[in-house]
């Protein structure tokens, strides 16, 4: 562990046997062991807190590195449409033409609002499940 052999560990032990004697021996391990436990539990405090401040760290260098792709994606790619709910009458992207065939939504996104749902495709159940044809448990 601490680079100690068994045989001075024996050494430690029949030394301690004889200085501290058989009656109080028990009493001074118990105090040893709650040192040793708060030792290692403001080792314990002590690291992870070194480690809090190491991942906060590497936190805010992504969070900067997301910012400036982030910039430089909406520089290299500006937006055809304005975000949901904006007024396509008005603003930055007013009279911006859009491709032929496209449809602006009332949510400010290019499919209609009411999508057409083809009969290939499954329907959910809009209802609270049934489970009466389940089995008891």
């Amino acid at each position: 562990m601490f680079g100690v052999d068994s045989l001075e560990l024996f050494i430690v032990a029949i030394a301690a046997l004889i200085f501290i004697g058989p009656k109080d021996l028990p009493v001074a391990m118990r105090t040893v062991g709650r040192w040793v436990g708060r030792v290692r539990g403001h080792a314990r405090h002590f690291t992870a807190g070194i480690e809090n401040m190491m991942r906060e760290a590497e936190l805010e260098e992504m969070e900067k590195k997301w910012r400036e792709e982030n910039e430089r994606i909406m520089r290299d790619y500006p937006a055809a449409l304005p975000y949901p709910g904006a007024d396509l009458s008005t603003g930055a992207h007013a009279g911006t033409p859009l491709p032929e065939g496209s449809m602006v939504a009332e949510d400010g996104y290019g499919a209609p609002a009411s999508a057409p749902t083809s009969n290939d495709e499954p329907q959910l159940p809009l209802g609270p499940p049934d489970n009466s044809h389940r089995p008891l448990p």
